[in-house]
Protein backbone atom coordinates (compact mmCIF):
# COMPACT_ATOMS: atom_id res chain seq x y z
CA UNK A 1 0.00 0.00 0.00
CA UNK A 2 2.52 1.95 0.79
CA UNK A 3 4.30 1.88 -2.58
CA UNK A 4 1.37 2.53 -4.10
CA UNK A 5 0.65 5.56 -2.71
CA UNK A 6 4.16 7.15 -3.62
CA UNK A 7 3.39 5.72 -6.98
CA UNK A 8 0.54 7.68 -7.37
CA UNK A 9 2.16 10.57 -5.64
CA UNK A 10 4.87 10.71 -8.08
CA UNK A 11 2.08 10.50 -10.96
CA UNK A 12 0.28 13.52 -9.26
CA UNK A 13 3.10 15.24 -8.62
CA UNK A 14 4.09 16.62 -12.65
CA UNK A 15 0.23 17.82 -13.20
CA UNK A 16 0.83 19.53 -9.93
CA UNK A 17 3.97 20.77 -10.85
CA UNK A 18 3.11 21.85 -13.96
CA UNK A 19 -0.18 24.28 -12.73
CA UNK A 20 2.32 26.09 -10.61
CA UNK A 21 2.10 29.19 -12.91
CA UNK A 22 -1.43 30.16 -14.08
CA UNK A 23 -2.82 32.91 -16.51
CA UNK A 24 -4.90 35.90 -14.56
CA UNK A 25 -6.28 37.33 -17.65
CA UNK A 26 -7.62 41.02 -18.59
CA UNK A 27 -9.28 42.58 -21.82
CA UNK A 28 -9.24 46.48 -22.68
CA UNK A 29 -12.87 45.09 -24.21
CA UNK A 30 -14.84 41.83 -25.10
CA UNK A 31 -17.36 43.04 -27.19
CA UNK A 32 -16.47 44.72 -30.75
CA UNK A 33 -19.33 46.66 -32.41
CA UNK A 34 -19.36 47.36 -36.62
CA UNK A 35 -21.03 50.54 -37.30
CA UNK A 36 -21.22 52.22 -40.44
CA UNK A 37 -18.31 54.68 -39.84
CA UNK A 38 -16.18 51.50 -38.41
CA UNK A 39 -12.23 51.52 -39.01
CA UNK A 40 -10.77 49.18 -36.95
CA UNK A 41 -10.16 48.94 -33.47
CA UNK A 42 -7.42 48.12 -30.95
CA UNK A 43 -7.46 45.41 -28.36
CA UNK A 44 -5.35 45.42 -25.45
CA UNK A 45 -5.05 41.78 -23.83
CA UNK A 46 -2.94 41.99 -20.33
CA UNK A 47 -2.53 39.87 -17.18
CA UNK A 48 -0.82 38.29 -14.64
CA UNK A 49 1.22 35.09 -13.95
CA UNK A 50 -0.19 34.12 -10.49
CA UNK A 51 2.06 31.38 -9.03
CA UNK A 52 1.81 28.87 -5.97
CA UNK A 53 5.73 28.91 -5.23
CA UNK A 54 8.74 30.70 -6.93
CA UNK A 55 9.81 29.44 -10.31
CA UNK A 56 12.47 26.49 -10.24
CA UNK A 57 15.99 27.53 -9.85
CA UNK A 58 18.33 27.98 -13.26
CA UNK A 59 14.72 27.43 -14.95
CA UNK A 60 14.34 28.49 -18.84
CA UNK A 61 13.08 32.13 -18.82
CA UNK A 62 9.65 32.44 -18.98
CA UNK A 63 7.58 32.98 -22.34
CA UNK A 64 4.01 34.68 -23.55
CA UNK A 65 2.23 33.98 -26.41
CA UNK A 66 -1.29 35.22 -28.15
CA UNK A 67 -3.49 33.83 -30.44
CA UNK A 68 -6.64 35.90 -31.65
CA UNK A 69 -8.27 33.85 -34.72
CA UNK A 70 -11.63 35.13 -36.43
CA UNK A 71 -14.43 33.42 -37.39
CA UNK A 72 -13.25 30.42 -40.00
CA UNK A 73 -14.17 30.49 -43.48
CA UNK A 74 -13.34 28.02 -46.67
CA UNK A 75 -10.88 30.11 -48.68
CA UNK A 76 -10.09 28.99 -52.76
CA UNK A 77 -6.31 29.06 -53.71
CA UNK A 78 -5.69 29.21 -57.51
CA UNK A 79 -2.21 28.39 -59.09
CA UNK A 80 -1.44 29.46 -62.13
CA UNK A 81 0.18 28.10 -64.87
CA UNK A 82 1.89 29.82 -68.17
CA UNK A 83 0.46 28.31 -71.26
CA UNK A 84 1.23 29.00 -75.10
CA UNK A 85 2.55 32.49 -73.05
CA UNK A 86 -0.78 32.91 -71.50
CA UNK A 87 -0.93 32.85 -67.58
CA UNK A 88 -4.14 30.66 -66.73
CA UNK A 89 -5.61 29.28 -63.88
CA UNK A 90 -4.20 25.77 -63.77
CA UNK A 91 -6.02 24.21 -60.53
CA UNK A 92 -7.82 25.50 -57.64
CA UNK A 93 -8.04 24.09 -53.98
CA UNK A 94 -10.04 24.78 -51.16
CA UNK A 95 -9.18 25.42 -47.80
CA UNK A 96 -11.73 24.96 -45.52
CA UNK A 97 -12.17 26.44 -41.96
CA UNK A 98 -9.38 29.23 -42.65
CA UNK A 99 -9.72 31.71 -39.63
CA UNK A 100 -10.47 34.98 -41.54
CA UNK A 101 -8.09 36.86 -39.06
CA UNK A 102 -5.33 35.41 -37.12
CA UNK A 103 -2.94 37.31 -35.10
CA UNK A 104 0.18 35.67 -33.32
CA UNK A 105 1.91 37.87 -30.75
CA UNK A 106 4.79 36.89 -28.47
CA UNK A 107 7.67 37.51 -26.25
CA UNK A 108 10.70 36.44 -28.28
CA UNK A 109 11.14 34.73 -31.75
CA UNK A 110 7.97 31.92 -31.79
CA UNK A 111 10.76 29.01 -32.94
CA UNK A 112 12.68 29.82 -29.50
CA UNK A 113 9.06 29.95 -27.10
CA UNK A 114 7.20 27.04 -28.94
CA UNK A 115 8.49 24.01 -29.65
CA UNK A 116 8.15 22.11 -33.25
CA UNK A 117 5.99 19.26 -30.73
CA UNK A 118 4.11 21.71 -29.01
CA UNK A 119 3.25 23.67 -32.26
CA UNK A 120 1.75 20.32 -33.92
CA UNK A 121 -0.19 19.89 -30.91
CA UNK A 122 -2.02 23.28 -30.02
CA UNK A 123 -1.98 24.59 -33.76
CA UNK A 124 -0.07 28.18 -32.84
CA UNK A 125 1.08 29.23 -35.79
CA UNK A 126 -0.35 30.54 -38.55
CA UNK A 127 0.25 28.07 -41.09
CA UNK A 128 -0.45 25.21 -37.99
CA UNK A 129 -4.12 26.91 -37.16
CA UNK A 130 -4.86 26.62 -40.88
CA UNK A 131 -3.75 22.57 -41.21
CA UNK A 132 -5.61 21.91 -38.27
CA UNK A 133 -8.92 22.90 -39.74
CA UNK A 134 -8.84 19.40 -41.33
CA UNK A 135 -6.89 20.17 -44.04
CA UNK A 136 -4.49 17.17 -45.17
CA UNK A 137 -0.93 18.94 -45.56
CA UNK A 138 0.78 16.52 -48.07
CA UNK A 139 -2.44 17.91 -50.61
CA UNK A 140 -2.33 21.85 -49.20
CA UNK A 141 0.89 22.23 -48.44
CA UNK A 142 1.68 24.94 -50.97
CA UNK A 143 -1.73 25.95 -51.21
CA UNK A 144 -1.57 26.83 -47.34
CA UNK A 145 1.78 28.44 -47.50
CA UNK A 146 0.43 30.88 -50.72
CA UNK A 147 -2.72 31.33 -48.83
CA UNK A 148 -0.65 32.67 -46.11
CA UNK A 149 1.83 35.28 -48.21
CA UNK A 150 -1.35 36.21 -49.40
CA UNK A 151 -3.26 37.26 -46.26
CA UNK A 152 -0.42 38.63 -44.91
CA UNK A 153 -0.21 40.69 -47.47
CA UNK A 154 -3.85 41.81 -46.85
CA UNK A 155 -2.49 42.35 -43.16
CA UNK A 156 -5.14 39.73 -41.75
CA UNK A 157 -2.75 37.20 -40.68
CA UNK A 158 0.61 38.57 -38.83
CA UNK A 159 3.12 37.71 -36.80
CA UNK A 160 4.43 40.02 -33.62
CA UNK A 161 7.43 38.47 -32.32
CA UNK A 162 8.41 40.61 -29.84
CA UNK A 163 4.96 41.98 -29.59
CA UNK A 164 4.02 40.82 -25.94
CA UNK A 165 6.06 42.44 -23.10
CA UNK A 166 6.46 40.72 -20.20
CA UNK A 167 7.37 42.58 -17.10
CA UNK A 168 9.79 40.26 -14.63
CA UNK A 169 8.10 37.18 -15.76
CA UNK A 170 4.95 38.51 -14.11
CA UNK A 171 2.84 40.83 -15.86
CA UNK A 172 2.12 40.86 -18.95
CA UNK A 173 0.60 43.19 -22.25
CA UNK A 174 0.16 43.34 -26.25
CA UNK A 175 -1.81 45.29 -27.99
CA UNK A 176 -3.68 43.63 -31.28
CA UNK A 177 -5.06 46.20 -34.26
CA UNK A 178 -8.47 44.99 -35.83
CA UNK A 179 -9.08 45.73 -39.32
CA UNK A 180 -11.63 47.65 -40.63
CA UNK A 181 -13.27 45.30 -42.75
CA UNK A 182 -13.67 42.80 -39.74
CA UNK A 183 -15.99 40.09 -39.98
CA UNK A 184 -18.51 38.82 -37.43
CA UNK A 185 -18.54 36.50 -35.26
CA UNK A 186 -16.37 35.57 -32.26
CA UNK A 187 -12.73 35.77 -32.44
CA UNK A 188 -10.90 33.02 -30.10
CA UNK A 189 -8.08 34.69 -28.27
CA UNK A 190 -5.53 32.28 -26.58
CA UNK A 191 -2.73 32.98 -24.01
CA UNK A 192 0.13 30.27 -23.47
CA UNK A 193 3.13 30.58 -20.87
CA UNK A 194 5.91 28.53 -22.45
CA UNK A 195 9.37 27.71 -20.40
CA UNK A 196 12.03 25.88 -22.87
CA UNK A 197 9.42 25.41 -25.50
CA UNK A 198 6.86 24.03 -23.51
CA UNK A 199 3.41 25.17 -22.91
CA UNK A 200 2.85 25.03 -19.03
CA UNK A 201 -0.72 26.87 -18.98
CA UNK A 202 -2.67 28.07 -21.59
CA UNK A 203 -6.32 30.41 -21.12
CA UNK A 204 -8.99 31.07 -23.90
CA UNK A 205 -11.98 33.60 -23.93
CA UNK A 206 -13.67 34.89 -26.85
CA UNK A 207 -13.93 38.62 -28.07
CA UNK A 208 -17.20 38.99 -29.72
CA UNK A 209 -17.77 41.09 -32.79
CA UNK A 210 -21.22 42.63 -33.90
CA UNK A 211 -22.50 44.73 -36.45
CA UNK A 212 -25.43 47.05 -35.08
CA UNK A 213 -27.31 49.81 -36.09
CA UNK A 214 -27.53 50.35 -40.30
CA UNK A 215 -24.61 47.83 -41.00
CA UNK A 216 -26.60 45.05 -38.96
CA UNK A 217 -29.95 46.54 -40.30
CA UNK A 218 -28.13 45.78 -44.12
CA UNK A 219 -26.94 42.52 -43.13
CA UNK A 220 -29.47 41.00 -42.01
CA UNK A 221 -32.22 42.26 -44.94
CA UNK A 222 -29.00 41.15 -47.37
CA UNK A 223 -28.85 37.63 -46.13
CA UNK A 224 -32.91 37.20 -45.06
CA UNK A 225 -34.65 38.83 -48.67
CA UNK A 226 -32.05 37.84 -50.94
CA UNK A 227 -33.74 38.75 -54.42
CA UNK A 228 -34.99 41.89 -52.99
CA UNK A 229 -32.06 43.12 -51.46
CA UNK A 230 -30.69 42.65 -54.81
CA UNK A 231 -33.22 44.56 -56.93
CA UNK A 232 -33.20 47.27 -54.38
CA UNK A 233 -29.55 47.46 -54.84
CA UNK A 234 -30.05 47.46 -58.73
CA UNK A 235 -32.76 50.20 -58.67
CA UNK A 236 -30.36 52.49 -55.95
CA UNK A 237 -27.74 52.15 -58.70
CA UNK A 238 -30.05 53.16 -61.44
CA UNK A 239 -31.49 56.31 -59.80
CA UNK A 240 -28.07 56.98 -58.89
CA UNK A 241 -26.52 56.79 -62.09
CA UNK A 242 -29.59 58.97 -63.60
CA UNK A 243 -29.26 61.81 -61.09
CA UNK A 244 -25.45 61.76 -61.69
CA UNK A 245 -26.71 62.09 -65.59
CA UNK A 246 -28.88 64.34 -64.79
CA UNK A 247 -26.89 66.47 -63.07
CA UNK A 248 -23.86 67.00 -65.48
CA UNK A 249 -26.71 67.49 -68.10
CA UNK A 250 -28.06 70.74 -66.18
CA UNK A 251 -24.59 71.80 -65.82
CA UNK A 252 -23.20 71.68 -68.74
CA UNK A 253 -26.28 73.64 -70.11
Amino acid sequence: MIRLALLLVAIALPGHMARAEEIVLGLSRDQVAITATFDGSDILIFGAVHREAPPPVNADPLEVIVTVAGPPETAIVRHKERRAGIWINADAVRIEGAPSFYAVATTAPLGEVLSITEDLRLAVSISRAIRAAGNRAFETANHVAALVRIRKAQDVYRLQEGGVDLDRETLFRTSLALPADLVAGNYTTRIFLTRGGKVIDSYETVIGVRKVGVERWLYDFSREQAALYGLLSLALAIAAGWAASAAFTGWRR
